[in-house]
């Protein structure tokens, strides 16, 4: 009876030592994983080799941080990692405001093309007019939105590294009737100046 006593109490200490074991053996196992996960996390994050943004990436390194993990190499991956999402914070930033300016751009164009429109349809009705009486009147009418018939029409005839080619200078009135004659209207404004009446004082002109 003793010597059955004695065998169920060694073996229970037995099965208790390897329990710890096996716990202490599993604890240390998820460590080593969560190591190396955070590794290869901290590592994709410096190289940028993930389509992570930075709040993915913020979220990404607290989680990793809330491990507490006491491992040298994983401490300077974790600060190279925080310069890494502040000059990605900075790069969405700019690409924002690049965004916010070019579609900032491409409204104000929108818009221009809209109001330039008026006058392009006014040309148009000058080249098109249906003879010289017609081309007269719309003519007059095209001249409302001028200060005057001697405003300065400039013609973009090409254009090359951001400078512009210039046709030789002329006015209103006579870019007009040029229209009348040649009943042919191949060009597009651009650009006008106005006056605090709203009257253009200046055009640009593009061909084509």
């Amino acid at each position: 009876m003793v010597l059955l006593v004695a065998t169920i109490l060694i073996g229970g200490a037995t099965s208790c030592k390897s329990k710890k074991k096996l716990a202490k053996e599993k604890a240390a196992a998820e460590y080593a994983l969560k190591v190396d996960q955070a590794k290869k996390d901290l590592t994709a994050i410096i190289d940028g080799s993930t389509s992570w943004t930075s709040a993915q990436m913020e979220e990404r390194l607290a989680k990793i941080k809330s491990f507490n993990i006491d491992d040298e190499d994983v401490k300077s991956l974790i600060e190279q990692a925080e310069a890494k999402i502040e000059d990605v914070k900075a790069a969405e930033i700019r690409k924002a405001e690049e965004e916010r300016l070019s579609r900032e751009e491409e409204a104000r164009r929108r818009a221009q093309q809209s109001e330039f429109a008026v006058v392009d349809n006014q040309f148009m009705a000058v080249a098109s007019a249906n003879g010289i009486d017609d081309a007269n009147n719309k003519i007059r009418m095209a001249l409302k939105y001028f200060e005057t018939p001697d405003i300065p029409v400039l013609i973009i005839i090409s254009q090359s590294g951001g400078f512009n080619d210039y046709d030789r200078p002329t006015t209103i009135s006579k870019f007009l009737n040029y229209l009348k004659d040649k009943k042919d209207y191949k060009y597009r404004v651009v650009s006008a100046k106005r006056n605090s009446m709203d009257k253009i004082t200046e055009l640009e002109l593009i061909v084509k």
